[in-house]
């Protein structure tokens, strides 16, 4: 099985160092590999079912990437076999009138995780170190304290129980044509193209050094980043797959104790 460790960003990161078309945990034929996104599907869906016996901890699932990375796609396959009722996304869109009324945290505050629960963020809190930095809305010490502002903010979740997995879905210009192209070409897909997303493709390399930076700066041991190669839409859903499961697995869940007064009871 193929190493996380070079795809967690440390120090001296460099995003050009992480080949989109990388498919390093694609091993075997398509039919191996589906049986094994398949099998850790069935694996995840157990062990929810363990952190919410448990009662006490959460996780939460953090995707990032440019648009048509496939964060809409991996929640597809990742949770297929997972129970709707242990597992809650929340879409991080442009902020409403009301969220920009407040600090740019206090929308993600509102999404994290219940206590036995796991959430995905499509998109996140990392929005407003993102396009605010690509359209200078805010300057260096701004984008500096709002890093800042982040890591304590990951650190509280960590430190009240919730396991952050963030994961950078990672594919290149010439993929995100390819499927921008495929929207449009594709009727029952149309909906899901924006105009918008042809300025945002003109601003590739600006939005590129703002991940580069974002993830270097937060990071952390308490919750680091992974770079998913995901040019592969398969190797991006094996690859989150078994990050998750592995992280699941190192929490080590103890299932609630018996009840004694149910031992011996016959249901009639």
């Amino acid at each position: 099985m193929a190493s996380f460790k070079k795809y967690r960003v440390g120090n001296k990161f460099k995003l050009s160092q992480i080949d989109p078309g990388d498919t390093a945990f694609c091993e075997g034929n398509e039919a191996a590999q589906r049986e094994e996104i398949d099998a850790l599907a069935v694996e995840l869906d157990e062990l929810q079912n363990l952190l919410h016996a448990e009662g006490k901890r959460k996780v939460l699932l953090v995707l990032q990437g440019m648009d048509t990375s496939g964060k809409d796609g991996t929640v597809r396959w990742v949770f297929s076999r997972t129970s709707p009722l242990g597992v809650r996304v929340a879409a991080f869109k442009a902020p409403t009138e009301e969220e920009r009324a407040r600090d740019y945290l206090w929308r993600c505050h509102a999404v994290v995780p219940r206590t036995g629960e796991i959430a995905v963020w499509n998109r996140s809190h990392y929005e407003d170190v993102l396009v605010p930095v690509v359209e200078g809305w805010i300057d260096k010490a701004e984008t500096k304290r709002r890093y800042a502002q982040i890591n304590d903010f990951e650190r509280l979740l960590v430190e009240t129980g919730t396991a952050v997995v963030k994961c950078m879905l990672h594919i290149d210009k010439d993929e995100q044509r390819e499927r921008l192209q495929a929207r449009i070409d594709t009727p029952g897909k149309q909906w899901k193209f924006s105009m918008g997303d042809l300025e945002v493709r003109t601003k590739w390399p600006a939005y590129q050094r703002a991940y580069e930076s974002a993830l270097s700066a937060t990071s952390s041991e308490h919750a680091p980043w992974y770079v998913i190669p995901a040019n592969s839409k398969r190797h991006r859903n094996l690859m989150i797959a078994q990050l998750l499961v592995k992280t699941l697995r190192q929490m080590k869940f103890k299932a609630p104790a018996p009840d004694p007064a149910l031992k011996g009871m016959i249901v009639k």
